[in-house]
Order: C-alpha cells, then sequence, then structure tokens
C-alpha cells in the first residue's frame, strides 16, 4: 500500500540530508561557540538568537543522530512490510536476507576508506593547526600524528576495527555512531522476520513494546526510534490511515501543526543548565516525570521530540512532499558522504581558514619547561566569512565521494555478495529427520 496520498516514500530521504547538515552545523557550534548548547550564556543573561527555542535545533544538532536512528528502521522495515500485506512473505525474506547481507560491506566498506584517507591527513600533519588551537572540540578529536610509519599503521588497522567492537574512531570520532546504527539495522530485520506472520496490528503492537523496552531500557537515540521507525512504516502503510488522511484535511492539518510545533519546542532543550531559563527548566520538571531514572534529557528529549515531529509529518502529505523536493533529495543523496568527510575537514581546511596556517612557536616558562604555544580564536567574523566557502567545499567533497567512492564501495560490495551467495540452482543439504 502506498505511504501518504500521492505514494510518497522519498520524504525519509529529505529527512536524512536536513540531518546530516544538522550534524555539520552542531560540529562547527560544539567547536566554536559552546554557549549554544545553553539557554543562555550565564545565568541571568538574556539569551542570544540561536538559544532560543526552535531555533537552537539549527546549532545545537543533536537530533541529527536520532533521525539516523528513525530511517534505519523505516527503511529496513519499509519493503518487508508492504510484501506482507500483499501476502508474499517469501519475496519478503529474500528482500531481508539481500538487505542484511548487503548492509555489513556497504557501511565497513567507505567507513575504513575514510579512515584511512583521515590516517594519511594525520601523518602529514594537517590536523596540526586544529590541535594547537584554542579549538577544544578540533584539539579533542584530531589524532596525533605518529612518527613510526609501523606504528602508525597499526593505529590505522588497530581504529579500523575498533569502529565496528567498540564504536571508537580516533581518526574519526564522528564514526562512534555507526555501530549502533548496524547493530540496530540487524534488530530490525530481526523483528520482520518474526512477526512475518502475524496480523498487521499485531504486528504494531509488537513494535511499540519494543519501543518502551527501550525507552525503560534508556536507549533514546537508538532503539526507540528503529522501533519507532518499524511502527510509523506499518501505519502508513495501513489503508484505513491512509483514508483517514484523505477524508479529514483540516483536522490532519491541525494535528500535523500541534505535533510539528511541539516536538520542535521539546526537541529545543539544552545540553545543559537547563534551570538557567524558565522555559527550559519547566521542560525538565516535566521530563523527569515521564523518563526512568538518571536518564540523558537531551537524548530523551531529542528523541520525543522527533516522534512528534514524525507525527506530524504523518498527519501533512504537504510537507513529505517538500521534503521530497529535489533539493532535500540531494542534500539526502549527499548525506552519508557529507557525514564521514566533514570532521576531517573542519579539523584541516576550516581550522587553517580561521586560525592562519603557521603553527605557534613553543614557550618556555618560569621553570624552564617547554609549553606548546596555543592558537587562539581570532573572533567570530572570521568564522563567519569562512562558512560560505568552507561549506561549499565540503558538499563538492562530498559531491565527488557520492560520484567515485560510493560506486567503487557498490560494486565491491556486489563482487563479495556474488562471491559468498549460494548458487540460485544449488539445493543444499538435507537435514536428518
Amino acid at each position: 500500500m502506498a505511504i501518504g496520498k500521492e505514494g510518497n516514500v522519498k520524504w525519509v530521504d529529505g529527512l536524512r540530508g536536513l540531518a546530516s547538515t544538522l550534524v555539520v552545523l552542531t560540529h562547527i557550534a560544539r567547536a566554536f561557540d559552546g554557549d549554544l548548547f545553553l539557554p543562555v550564556s550565564a545565568e541571568g543573561t538574556s539569551p542570544r538568537l540561536l538559544q532560543l527555542p526552535f531555533l537552537r535545533i539549527l546549532v545545537q544538532g543533536r537530533i541529527g543522530v536520532t533521525i539516523f536512528s528513525f530511517v534505519t528502521g523505516y527503511v529496513c522495515a519499509l519493503k518487508p512490510i508492504k510484501l506482507y500485506r500483499q501476502n508474499n512473505q517469501d519475496a519478503a525474506f529474500t528482500s531481508i536476507a539481500k538487505s542484511a547481507l548487503r548492509r555489513v560491506p556497504r557501511l565497513v566498506i567507505p567507513c575504513a576508506f575514510a579512515t584511512f584517507i583521515s590516517w594519511i591527513m594525520a601523518e602529514l600533519g594537517m590536523f596540526l593547526i586544529g590541535k594547537r588551537s584554542d579549538c577544544w572540540w578540533c584539539g579533542m578529536t584530531a589524532p596525533d600524528q605518529v612518527p613510526n610509519i609501523f606504528v602508525a599503521f597499526k593505529s590505522l588497522i588497530f581504529n579500523i576495527i575498533n569502529t565496528w567492537t567498540k564504536g571508537a574512531n580516533a581518526y574519526d570520532g564522528n564514526q562512534w555512531t555507526l555501530l549502533p546504527l548496524l547493530r540496530g539495522s540487524m534488530q530490525v530485520y530481526t523483528f520482520i522476520i518474526a512477526t512475518s506472520y502475524i496480523q498487521p496490528r499485531y504486528r504494531m503492537i509488537a513494535s511499540m513494546m519494543m519501543y518502551f523496552y527501550f525507552y525503560i531500557g534508556g536507549d533514546s537515540a537508538f532503539g526507540m526510534q528503529f522501533f519507532w521507525g518499524v511502527f510509523l512504516c506499518d501505519v502508513q502503510n495501513t489503508p484505513a490511515a491512509t483514508e483517514w488522511l484523505t477524508n479529514r484535511p483540516k483536522t490532519s492539518r491541525l494535528l500535523a501543526i500541534i505535533f510539528l510545533t511541539l516536538g520542535l519546542y521539546v526537541a529545543s532543550y539544552p545540553e545543559g543548565h537547563a534551570e538557567w531559563a524558565t522555559w527550559s527548566h519547566q521542560m525538565f520538571k516535566v521530563l523527569v516525570r515521564i523518563t526512568p531514572s538518571n536518564p540523558d534529557f537531551p537524548r530523551y528529549a531529542s528523541g520525543i521530540g522527533l516522534q512528534l515531529i514524525t507525527l506530524g509529518l504523518h498527519f501533512s502529505p504537504g510537507l513529505r512532499d517538500f521534503l521530497s523536493s529535489k533539493y532535500l533529495l540531494w542534500l539526502g543523496k549527499q548525506s552519508f558522504a557529507v557525514y564521514l568527510l566533514h570532521g576531517p575537514l573542519l579539523r584541516s581546511v576550516l581550522c587553517w581558514m580561521v586560525y592562519g596556517i603557521h603553527l605557534p612557536p613553543d614557550i618556555s616558562n618560569e621553570n624552564g619547561d617547554t609549553i606548546q604555544g596555543k592558537l587562539v580564536f581570532p573572533n567570530g567574523w572570521r568564522l563567519m566569512l569562512s562558512l560560505p566557502f568552507w561549506i561549499p567545499l565540503n558538499y563538492g567533497v562530498a559531491m565527488l565521494w557520492t560520484g567515485y567512492v560510493d560506486p567503487w564501495c557498490a560494486n565491491l560490495t556486489e563482487k563479495i555478495v556474488s562471491y559468498v551467495n549460494l548458487d540460485r540452482d544449488e539445493k543444499g543439504i538435507l537435514l536428518p529427520q
């Protein structure tokens, strides 16, 4: 059954494109203006423009990873659920098997290649300006230059493996999200297979049970979003839900406005010092009552906010059409490349544009100890003048990746899959009765 009045399923790609853009903006803000993550810069002061509710989502950007999780659950469930509703379980099983097999190399290969590029940049000293600057995020996330090539190569291999075992990568810290996203996709595939022969209404109940399982367990950024994506996918493939939207356009628009406004407001919750502003302090009091003990309040706020936003999108086919515009679909096409590449480009090129290309001289203290000199952030105008050049550069490099590297990774994946796949006419060995 088609999704929405026009059968529009592309809106999730547009949403993914917005998510990657938000991730880039949040890392710029985190690197150069950490006060934007607070409701006000200091207790008792007035908020800046980008510290206000709604607007702060643009630079706070925490919701970006949450969107990736939602889209993962939605996309992994989409084709199997459609086939289930056609009573074509065998085709759905084949689809799941193919998708699950390809998903691992389609993530691991490009991520390993991106790590290799970042490793080369580190060994060439391209992150030294960032490490010697007063940009704490750049210094914390920039890998060290290793003078011994054998030790450096060992570090490269270790970090490629560590990405998929511990969720950590010294050459690109942004890859920490990929392990839970891969794990979540496999959880969704398992859930979809396990519920293949039950009625859709009970599968929706089961997906909401999984949602509340992760809600209680505190996995607000990933587990909750995976199964919210499955649930909403099932709802939008339900004929009664589509008919309801078609027959009640005014009510649908009203509900869309309510859910979108409330969702964006909740997602605005700051990362720290919620007590410094009335609106965030009131939201804190609500979150304390509805979340488990000792939660990550900002992550829960983003998670609950996204669910309200996606409900608003469900009730608004027009907004889904907007997310399916060619410009947002283009952003969605570049989203994975942008996510992989923006960190190394920020720690190198953007730092050069802001701080210059010369390392500061070392200084000696009164005890005769040598201390590395620090580059001081010049001013906000230097950053603002750099961004109109750096952001297009970021997306230009992402286009090259999408046009050349990604097809190479896809071809390598297909070669691996074709090599390990069972021949279509091969029956295998029958087990004894």
